[in-house]
């Protein structure tokens, strides 16, 4: 069956599905023909457990170990347990907190934050885990894409210029118009090309590619 009749039937995204196969959890067979994607019954009923235990929040490196056979179900489950338990007694706290904050009635713009994280610090040592605020520099991500577009950008339009060029320079044996426009045409495809695939990327890198896995 074809991608879209898959996402119709799991209720994953085509999004999501191709992040499972990149990932390595999910290998469909291709058409020798026209070289689609084919999904089988088997490939469908396993997405239908990624799809569960990705809503119980189970890492996908976790399912990969469980579908590999490196880490039974019962002991996967086991911990993911633990983690959930551990999860719900910082959202206790969390709510707790809010709570205080509700009763002492609080206000933006004079409440004294310096006081409360400084509290939160402490119950942090004593093992509350809140919320990680940290920046995430996606630069270095976007760094490579970046430079093998621009490596390639480079290349093709050196060869349309070196092109137009042989075509200019020699009118004795210069090549015939029909080869320089072809080369300038390939070169036009490719660079649009990368263009595309570099504007794809960023859009993977600023949502997370992760969180698109999320995303039911």
């Amino acid at each position: 069956m074809k991608i879209n009749e898959v996402e119709q039937k799991v209720g994953i995204t085509k999004k999501n599905i191709r992040f499972y196969e990149q990932e390595g959890l999910l290998k469909p067979d291709r058409n020798a023909q026209n070289g689609y994607r084919e999904y089988s019954e088997e490939d469908l009923l396993l997405l239908q457990k990624i799809k569960l235990l990705r809503k119980l929040s189970i890492p996908i490196e976790e399912i990969r170990k469980i579908k590999t056979g490196v880490l039974t179900m019962e002991d996967a489950l086991r911990r993911h347990h633990i983690f959930l338990e551990r999860e719900e007694k910082n959202i206790e706290e969390m709510q707790v907190f809010c709570q205080m904050l509700m009763e002492r009635k609080e206000h933006f713009s004079s409440m004294n934050a310096s006081e409360y994280l400084e509290k939160m610090e402490h119950m942090e040592k004593e093992g509350t885990r809140f919320m990680n605020v940290r920046m995430k520099d996606r630069k270095h991500k976007l760094f490579a894409p970046l430079m093998m577009s621009l490596l390639m950008i480079v290349l093709m339009v050196s060869v349309s210029v070196l092109s137009v060029w042989m075509y200019i320079a020699d009118p004795v044996d210069r090549p015939p118009i029909f080869f320089v426009v072809f080369m300038t045409a390939i070169s036009l495809l490719v660079i649009l090309g990368v263009l595309w695939n570099l504007w794809k990327r960023y859009q993977e890198i600023e949502g997370g590619e992760e969180d698109a896995a999320a995303k039911y």
